[in-house]
């Protein structure tokens, strides 16, 4: 069943957050290069993403619960000037994946989307999500461009 995100669900977001995005969050890509930044590690800096998505637009977080358990939810935002709805997270707990929950979940966010007004829909991921580079294109995104992030220690730069 899909419904909208309640504030007692963000915990669990939090955990489905770290568990799905390990190997595919930037930050763990630049803690693996650089090695620990600050006092949090990449887990707690990608599940702070979900926080921002609720303070963004708490009405368009969507979680699939099983059983009286989520295991899978969508975060979205509206932008009315532009009529672009993003999607700044899709996560769903890996024993869960392939059985049509995400696809649910992008089809809640997507009427969502139209309901809001929007015209079109975004999403990115990492060319390492493999996940990602499969279910988008199927789903019907189309790829527009590439991105490449950059990092480098500020102790000791060339410049």
């Amino acid at each position: 069943m899909i419904r909208t995100c309640r504030p007692s669900d963000l915990d669990t977001l939090r955990e489905i957050t770290i568990i799905c995005f390990d190997g595919t969050s930037i930050d763990q890509r630049i803690e693996n290069a650089f090695g620990r930044i600050g006092e949090t590690d990449w887990r707690w800096r990608k599940a702070s993403h979900i926080d921002a998505d609720v303070r963004a637009n708490p009405e368009g977080i969507f979680v699939y619960e099983e059983s009286g358990t989520v295991i899978g939810y969508i975060t979205t935002r509206i932008d009315p000037d532009t009529r672009i709805g993003s999607i700044p997270n899709l996560a769903v707990l890996p024993q869960h994946q392939g059985k049509g929950i995400g696809k649910a979940l992008m089809a809640a966010a997507l009427d969502y989307f139209e309901t809001s007004g929007m015209v079109l829909a975004r999403i990115e991921t990492l060319e390492q999500n493999k996940i990602g580079t499969v279910f988008y294109p199927r789903t019907g995104f189309r790829e527009i461009a590439r991105q490449i992030h950059y990092a480098m220690p500020l102790k000791n730069r060339k410049l």
